[in-house]
């Protein structure tokens, strides 16, 4: 996969919102001359990766006039982990919740299969795009209850094996079942809403820094469950991180978002690359 200094700068003028782009991943802001584009290859990107997020101007201002998100532009492929990266405050969470509308966003800035999601029912838009926050809320019930609760609003029951299969998943035993949200830890309970989010089946998941909690251990096997399911299930995933070596380790492509913009984007393994001095600053801190 090979990174270039060009991009292609993307023009909404002659075309609808529904537009098919090419198989890549593109990202126009200004004149930003160090600007990454990250091209795909046949390992989920380019050529049979088509996109399936995009987002176009998107802008967020804060009560008190300042400016939160500007003008973000950028292409998800379907099936790639991007990783997000950047300083406390630069706006990562608000472009995450922009993706599943818990943040709603202006019409015509986020597309999702080349449909606003804007226009698209918003608890349908939240089965497909699930999210993990970095605090687990959990409803009351047991955690079967929990898990069981997205399907269930579909008409659907999940039979104890499956709820199992989901434990197994989120790396939790069969002995959870039937316990309440006040039995578990943090990093139980995150685990438990993971299990819950991947029982509605999403086509994306949104994590925002989802093994805070967790021992090595258990991030380790749920980054294994993460690119599980990118490869298998094709699911797309983009996860905000404070963890440079986690996002080397998972994600295709690191975005780096500075002061509500864009500033990089590149392969992990090419950060030490990076013409950026808060880039170079997070690697070298992580080493």
């Amino acid at each position: 996969m090979e990174i270039s200094q060009s991009w292609s700068k993307i023009s909404l003028d002659d075309r609808s919102p529904q537009l098919n782009t090419p198989h890549s991943l593109e990202i126009s802001q200004g004149e930003r001359g160090h600007l990454l584009a990250v091209e795909m290859n046949e390992n989920g990107f380019k050529g049979e990766a088509d996109t399936k997020i995009q987002v176009r101007g998107l802008n967020k201002v804060s009560d008190k006039g300042d400016s939160i998100l500007n003008n973000v532009n950028v292409d998800i492929p379907r099936g790639v982990i991007m990783g997000i990266i950047g300083p406390s405050g630069s706006g990562k969470s608000t472009f995450l919740r922009a993706l599943n509308r818990l943040w709603e966003p202006p019409k015509n800035t986020v597309f999702m299969d080349g449909d606003d999601i804007c226009g698209v029912d918003v608890l349908s838009l939240r089965r497909k795009v699930g999210m993990l926050f970095q605090l687990p809320v959990l409803f009351e019930g047991t955690v079967a209850d929990n898990i069981r609760y997205g399907p269930k609003l579909k008409g659907k029951k999940l039979s104890d094996n499956d709820v199992y299969k989901l434990l197994t998943l989120a790396d939790l035993d069969s002995s959870f079942f039937n316990k309440s949200g006040g039995e578990l830890s943090v990093g139980q309970a995150q685990r438990v809403a993971l299990a819950r989010t991947l029982a509605n089946e999403p086509e994306v998941l949104l994590l925002d820094e989802p093994t805070s909690a967790l021992d090595p251990i258990s991030t380790q096997n749920i980054e294994d469950v993460m690119v599980k399911l990118k490869k298998d299930q094709k699911i797309t995933i983009v996860i905000v991180s404070h963890s440079i070596k986690q996002i080397q380790r998972i994600a295709d492509v690191v975005c780096l978002l500075v002061d509500g913009d864009i500033v990089e984007i590149m392969k992990p393994d090419q950060l030490s690359e990076s013409k950026h001095p808060m880039a170079l600053r997070f690697l070298q801190l992580s080493s």
